[in-house]
């Protein structure tokens, strides 16, 4: 499978989104993602702009954080965003980054087991919620009695069936996560030492986590690996072996990350277009 190329802009910059998209549609990238946070301009809206000014390019949130929002909130706004852009949408979900601020917001839970408990249920009631069927759904953290509504108040199906595709962390070896992959439609590639502490992935980490998936995954639809980093401004050979060695791996997409870029450098980088191979 030949590799995609997104760019990820820095938080913050919904006014620039709509013209950092086209750009970067213009000069064939193939996906163009955006950050959010507990406290940060709506990356929903940054995309919508987006949408509003491409025809091609996908469209990502990298990503989101499930316990700051209910998910027939990100149901309704997902499936908004998918119509709007025809079918174009990416939407990753993880747990959260609490060291980004969280301890402003005491009233938001914190603690790894049940933000990742709230995740998976997440994951769970979106894939029911895009089916637009009635459906009863008890977890620890979300309750839903949709036979107890009238169909006719359901929102429209998102285009993209049967549903819109679903990202999620993996922090590798940690199976857990990578059970919790399993049931999604692709995995952002992170790593954890064996002093639990986030290490550098290789290669060798994706091939194992193919194989993983591979071996283990009942799914039949689409399964993507996403690495990202920042490879622009290293010489081109040296650029060209980075991204063949995640290639060959078995990555489907590279997200060059331009979070703490300037304004300028990002236009340049959307105008360049991204890496050739081969």
């Amino acid at each position: 499978m030949a590799l995609k190329f997104g760019l990820a802009i820095p938080y913050n910059e919904a006014r620039n989104a709509a013209e950092w998209a086209q750009l970067a549609e213009a000069a064939g990238w193939d996906g163009f993602f955006v950050g959010d946070a507990i406290w940060c301009e709506d990356p929903m809206i940054a995309l919508t702009a987006a949408a509003m000014t491409t025809r091609r390019i996908r469209l990502g949130v990298m990503l989101i954080p499930a316990p700051l929002r209910t998910p027939w909130k990100i149901a309704s706004e997902s499936v908004a965003l998918d119509r709007l852009s025809e079918g174009r949408l990416i939407l990753s979900l993880g747990a959260g980054a609490v060291w980004m601020g969280w301890q402003a917001f005491p009233d938001v839970p914190t603690g790894a087991k049940e933000r990742a408990a709230m995740l998976d249920e997440t994951l769970d009631i979106l894939s029911l919620l895009y089916q637009r069927q009635p459906f009863d759904y008890d977890g620890s953290h979300f309750h839903i009695r949709l036979t107890q509504m009238d169909v006719m108040h359901y929102p429209p199906k998102p285009v993209q069936q049967p549903r819109i595709p679903l990202w999620t962390p993996v922090l590798w070896p940690h199976l857990s996560s990578m059970r919790r992959a399993l049931k999604c439609d692709g995995l952002l590639v992170e790593k954890l030492g064996a002093d639990g502490r986030p290490a550098e992935a290789t290669p060798a980490d994706v091939r194992e986590m193919r194989a993983y998936v591979e071996a283990h995954r009942t799914l039949s639809t689409p399964f993507d690996i996403v690495v990202s980093g920042k490879v622009c401004g290293l010489p081109a050979a040296q650029r060209q072996e980075i991204l063949e060695g995640w290639a060959a791996a078995g990555a489907t997409w590279w997200v060059e990350g331009l979070w703490g870029e300037q304004a300028d450098a990002i236009t340049e980088r959307a105008r360049q277009g991204p890496p050739s191979l081969g």
